[in-house]
């Protein structure tokens, strides 16, 4: 199998510098019995150890074989494999508290498969947090007017960005797959022109 997303290291990867710090705002306001995570698309680990490091239990997958080998070299205590978006996760390893899946949607050819499975892995009651670049009019706009297209949507990145989400269609698909009380955050620059959004979801009831 080619590996579309290379990783050479087990340092965190550029949007971590303006994810993780929203990100641990927003676990910590959510109030669980036990710390547990699911992260659908691990990478190299450097998010899970990270969070391993705050007390956190994480479980994750990711289908690049270089980033889950890193993962395996440099973060041995923890628990990351191999795996798709696209594959049976609750069966697999149960329902879990919290579910993570960060800058990955935009990277997959059919976002209501993945977002199935995320609402299968939790647990009635439980938060889910999706990350992704963030898109609108005015942000669009500036990147016309900067004549950063090219560079932003770049098709010549093996195994880069394939879907642009906005917050109107990625609430669309939330609210399609059974998920409730959706909220946005902007991360990365003032809001109009964020680098990402992270969407907070719950789950009340069992489809």
């Amino acid at each position: 199998m080619k590996d579309t997303y290379l990783y050479n290291n087990g340092r965190p990867i550029c949007s971590s510098s303006y994810i993780w710090e929203p990100l641990i705002k927003i676990l910590s306001k959510h109030d669980v019995s036990h710390k547990k995570i699911f992260e659908i698309g691990c990478g190299n680990g450097a998010t899970a150890n990270m969070l391993d490091q705050l007390g956190y239990d994480v479980t994750g997958v990711d289908t690049s074989i270089s980033g889950i080998e890193i993962a395996s070299q440099s973060f041995p205590h923890l628990k990351l494999f191999q795996g798709s978006a696209y594959d049976d996760l609750s069966k697999k390893y149960d329902k879990f508290p919290i579910v993570m899946s960060l800058e990955v949607i935009e990277h997959l050819y059919y976002p209501r498969k993945f977002v199935n499975n995320f609402y299968s892995l939790l647990e009635d009651g439980g938060m889910g947090v999706i990350s992704t670049p963030y898109h609108g009019y005015l942000k669009n706009m500036a990147l016309a007017l900067t004549g950063k297209m090219d560079a932003h949507f770049s098709p010549l990145w093996d195994g880069g960005h394939i879907k642009f989400w906005s917050v109107q269609t990625l609430k669309s698909l939330l609210s399609e797959a059974g998920f409730e009380d959706i909220s946005f955050v902007r991360v990365g620059r003032i809001p109009f022109i964020a680098k990402s959004m992270i969407a907070v979801v719950c789950k009340h009831t069992s489809r």
